[in-house]
């Protein structure tokens, strides 16, 4: 679609361009400039989540770099500055797309492209997000004594099968986007905070018992509300949780993301002063339609990261950059001719 300026504003009119571009142009031309560090803390991870890749494969998608050369995602994405790859876990999903099989499958290729890699479990069938946390079909009955056992389990079966496999993950997060809990109604956090935290223990003493130097994570989305991260891991923490880093999601839209990293900047330290806890961004995306814009929000997020007081900001990962409305999501970093956009230029920050 083209968009035309009115006649009216004669400098202007000479401009006919794409919605997209020309919405990037003008935020670019408002918006402050973004000073960035010259160098990110040794061992800071820049990745994503590619766990749609083996059903993008599946359908025929094929992936290019910038060049225009067919490569594996895997290559192209180093090629972008990027060391780690995240991978979620469903209990017996519909299809078997991110069973155990699955997860393995794609962690084999992360290990040989020389990436770290972060398992997400998810303790259920499907999405687990703010708005969904059900429990798997094969626990839908269970109380909440059988559910800390069906955590334990679960996390140990799927590890220990990753472990057999040849693969260290180096990050395991308990949960996803667990802003009330997970495994509800009896894991639901505003209703028993301290079935919640026991949940969250169950879940990292398993991840311990067969990776003892991976860091468990608990993660919450809208990394920049602070209230929401107050109340959850006060709660936990009055209730004796045990986990290792504080996880946050950010999907700031093209007008506000200058304001939403600051204010999860401000998080990020609060969280590690007040919980002595470290913290990373375990999911970050911006429209792909906007890739000037997403790479200046990259870019500046990684470093708003990197500077967490103490050395205690771990990284931050892009969620499906591979993807261009793959399933109707439109927060990708890919373009229709099968390249990544601009937007993961931002990751060579280094």
């Amino acid at each position: 679609m083209k968009k035309i300026i009115h006649s009216s504003l004669l400098l202007l009119s000479l401009f006919i361009i794409s919605c997209d571009k020309q919405e990037d142009i003008a935020i670019q031309s408002t918006a402050p400039k973004t000073t960035i560090s010259s160098k990110l803390i040794s061992g800071f991870a820049k990745g994503a989540d590619v766990s749609w890749l083996t059903q993008m494969e599946k359908a025929g998608s094929k992936f290019y770099n910038s060049a225009g050369t067919q490569q594996d995602l895997f290559t192209i994405l180093k090629g972008k500055g990027m060391n780690s790859i995240r991978l979620r876990v469903w209990v017996n999903p519909s299809g078997g797309w991110n069973n155990q099989a699955d997860v393995i499958a794609k962690a084999k290729r992360a290990k040989a492209a020389g990436m770290r890699i972060m398992i997400d479990f998810h303790y259920s069938d499907t999405w687990a997000d703010p708005a969904n946390q059900t429990k798997p079909a094969a626990w839908s009955s269970h109380n909440i004594s059988q559910l800390y056992t069906d955590v334990w389990n679960h996390t140990v079966t799927v590890l220990t099968a990753i472990k057999s496999a040849g693969i260290t993950p180096e990050w395991v997060q308990v949960g996803n986007e667990t802003n009330n809990g997970m495994l509800w109604n009896e894991g639901k956090a505003s209703v028993n905070m301290k079935n919640f935290a026991q949940l969250i223990t169950s879940g990292h003493n398993g991840v311990k018992s067969v990776f003892p130097n991976a860091k468990t994570i608990v993660h919450l989305s809208n990394g920049y509300d602070n209230a929401l991260f107050r109340w959850m891991f006060d709660g936990l923490k009055a209730n004796g949780a045990s986990y290792d880093v504080i996880g946050m999601s950010l999907y700031p839209e093209t007008t506000n993301w200058q304001s939403l990293n600051n204010q999860c900047l401000s998080n990020m330290n609060d969280m590690a002063s007040r919980y002595g806890k470290l913290v990373m961004l375990c999911e970050i995306g911006m429209s792909v339609g906007s890739p000037e814009t997403s790479k200046l929000f990259i870019e500046d997020i990684l470093n708003k990261t990197s500077s967490v007081t103490g050395g205690k900001g771990l990284g931050v990962f892009y969620w499906e950059p591979q993807c261009h409305n793959f399933q109707n999501y439109t927060k990708g970093a890919w373009g229709s001719n099968g390249r990544p956009t601009i937007a993961l230029d931002g990751f060579l920050l280094n």
